[in-house]
């Protein structure tokens, strides 16, 4: 298994460099090959999801929620290969200026909105400049300065330095291009009342939303890339957890579940004749399950008391038997699977006479009773396979070096959050996605100057380490690949030396798919990318 996936890390690592910022001074490319249409055309495909979107609008909202909609409602101008390659989509071809300050943008001509509007570089620049001002991925667009419109087809993206995320940034899930005439009305974007009716130029249309319950999306007939969308219509069914969702798929009531995560379910799913299950699709996303320290709290403000539970931790057991062996392990802030991700850091392998040692040099020596010190560790509700039960672990695991660690249940996920973000934790158990590229998902948990006090998923261990600051702007800007990996893997040995988190898990997501379904969503992005060469090569029988 390690040389299979070694390879394939290869590849990936071959295949994004490929399409790193720089390599892309002439990215001159086709509009993608068009599929003959065949007599399996049409049908109908019902998916399950315990994800329920706010709103439709994901330029000023991320998550899966608003994503997994919003990717077939509107088009982007880039999409995404499952080898990290950027592929033409409203954007035919593309440009990047030899000294790295612009991106030039060739649109197709022959894309139109679901109101019948064609999409021109006005709606691209408004796109472009509402997602920099409202996403909640600030570092993701922070360098456009403007986006120049010469023709209506040719959109110039202007940067304050160069900005080699910028591409991965395109993508469907990050960078929907939003109509102009709807949007430019002087209401605020985040209320707006087209985000719960929305008119993309993706290749489906909203049809129903039903709050809560489901929503219907209906394939777009003008949609610019001919014989897509294969499907005639998708439907997606609100669920309340996933054993429900599992229920309805082998009742045979819906087709597809994306996101799912319990170990045991996955098992479950695996045995039954039916279904496909894939852990392909993630690879943008790349989730990590991790332990988080506050780092401005004694005693973890002393990075030997950090690394000593990193040691008495036993992330081996955890994967392998709390969770089945199903994730693969996580060992730094760049998920696996990434080309960045760095294997040469700290593995922190169980060592509990070090992990002994350390607290001892720390000055936590034991008292009487045997125990050094007591702390809390919270998690997130609502995963007990992936949280509550790490937490649980690790309470009794630390025990063995002497740190009294106490489970501190929340009701909900906002207490949780509000806790976390406003620094009343000690430890905490947690799930951050990457994003793609650092500069969208991991640098925000690492720059000092994205402390936030009472914003989760920012820098909430209020971790600051100058060089790590200097690296990680560096390379933000850098347009050399080799040297962009080197500095992110300089980052990551360090970050895994100062132990802000203890790193222990990729989030073992699958999605699962009824057989007979081809042309299945295996991007980087998965079922956050377009739907539009899903087909029913053998439909369901009714």
């Amino acid at each position: 298994m390690s040389s299979t996936w070694s390879l394939r890390s290869q590849s990936l690592k071959t295949s994004f460099l490929r399409c790193a910022f720089s390599l892309a001074l002439a990215a001159s490319v086709v509009v993608p090959g068009v599929r003959a249409a065949s007599a399996a055309d049409g049908g109908t495909l019902v998916i399950a999801s315990t994800q329920v979107p706010r709103h439709f609008n994901g330029a000023v909202q991320s998550g899966v929620a608003t994503a997994l909609p919003s990717t077939q409602i509107f088009a982007s101008p880039l999409r995404y290969d499952e080898n990290w390659n950027p592929k033409p989509y409203l954007a035919k071809s593309w440009e990047v200026a030899p000294d790295g300050l612009s991106v030039t943008l060739h649109l197709v001509d022959n894309a139109v909105f679901h109101d019948g509007k064609p999409v021109t570089s006005e709606d691209v620049a408004f796109s472009i400049m509402t997602i920099k001002k409202n996403h909640p991925f600030q570092s993701m667009l922070a360098p456009v300065e403007k986006v120049d419109t010469p023709d209506k087809l040719t959109a110039i993206i202007r940067l304050k330095h160069p900005h080699p995320a910028l591409l991965l940034a395109m993508s469907p899930a990050l960078m929907p291009i939003l109509p102009k005439h709807v949007y430019d009305d002087g209401q605020d974007i985040k209320s707006h009342p087209a985000n719960l009716k929305p008119v993309g130029s993706g290749p489906y249309r909203l049809t129903e939303y039903k709050q809560g319950e489901f929503y219907t999306l209906e394939k777009f007939d003008k949609f610019f890339i001919p014989g897509r969308p294969k499907l005639d219509k998708i439907v997606v069914k609100l669920v309340s957890d996933s054993k429900a969702a599992m229920v309805s798929l082998e009742r045979g009531d819906v087709n597809a579940l994306p996101f799912i995560s319990n170990v045991r379910d996955i098992a479950r799913l695996e045995k039954m004749p039916n279904v496909v299950v894939t852990d392909k699709g993630y690879a943008g996303v790349g989730p990590i399950n991790w332990l988080a320290f506050n780092t401005k709290k004694k005693p973890l403000d002393d990075v030997r008391v950090r690394q000593a539970i990193a040691y008495a931790a036993n992330r081996e057991f955890i994967v392998g038997k709390l969770m089945g062996g199903k994730p693969k392990v996580a060992t730094s802030p760049i998920a696996p699977g990434s080309p960045l991700d760095e294997p040469g850091v700290e593995m922190y392998k169980l060592d509990l006479a070090k992990s002994q040692k350390l607290l001892d040099e720390a000055g936590y020596t034991k008292k009487p009773d045997g125990s050094r010190m007591t702390l809390t560790i919270d998690y997130i509700p609502g995963d007990e396979e992936q949280q509550r039960n790490v937490a649980e672990y690790l309470r009794s695991q630390l025990k063995q070096v002497g740190i009294n660690l106490e489970v501190r249940a929340a009701p909900d996920f906002p207490t949780w959050a509000q806790r976390i973000s406003n620094y009343d934790f000690d430890l905490t158990m947690d799930v951050v996605f990457n994003w793609g590229d650092p500069v969208i998902g991991v640098n925000r948990t690492y720059l000092t100057s994205n402390i936030h006090k009472g914003v989760i998923w920012s820098n909430t261990q209020q971790y600051s380490n100058p060089k790590v600051d200097e690296l990680l702007k560096a390379a933000a800007e850098e347009t050399s690949p080799e040297k962009r990996k080197a500095l992110y893997s300089e980052f990551q040995k360090i970050v895994v030396s100062d132990v802000p988190i203890y790193y222990v898990n990729a989030t073992p997501y699958r999605n699962v798919f009824s057989k007979g379904l081809s042309g299945l969503p295996t991007t980087i992005w998965g079922m956050m990318s377009p739907l539009d060469e899903l087909y029913w090569e053998t439909p369901p029988k009714t």
